[in-house]
């Protein structure tokens, strides 16, 4: 798993590209704050070699918790920039700051 920023000097956003190795899955998908958790709003697309990847435009200076879900399966993401609970998952989320 990777994720890339790319920050632009002429607008407030940063373009994150994130990278999602799974040669098996039918369904990889972003979801987290800066989509409303809504798989549709983050589908990534499948790619030759196995991984699935997608490009999001997000805002700068800020802070979002973010998940994959794959295949119906919620994984964090290894590279993130770090982890935060949460009580209503009773898990951690992986936190993407910008």
């Amino acid at each position: 798993m990777s994720i890339a920023k790319q920050y632009l000097k002429t607008k407030s956003v940063c373009k994150v590209t994130f990278t999602v190795p799974a040669e098996e899955a039918k369904n990889v998908a972003v979801v987290g704050d800066f989509n409303d958790w809504k798989p549709t709003q983050g589908e990534l697309k499948r790619l030759k070699n196995g991984n699935f990847k997608g490009t999001f435009d997000l805002p700068k200076d800020s802070e979002y918790e973010f998940r994959y879900l794959i295949d119906g399966s919620y994984i964090n993401d290894t590279e993130a920039d770090r982890y935060q609970w949460n009580d209503y998952a009773g898990t951690e989320n992986a936190v993407l700051v910008i």
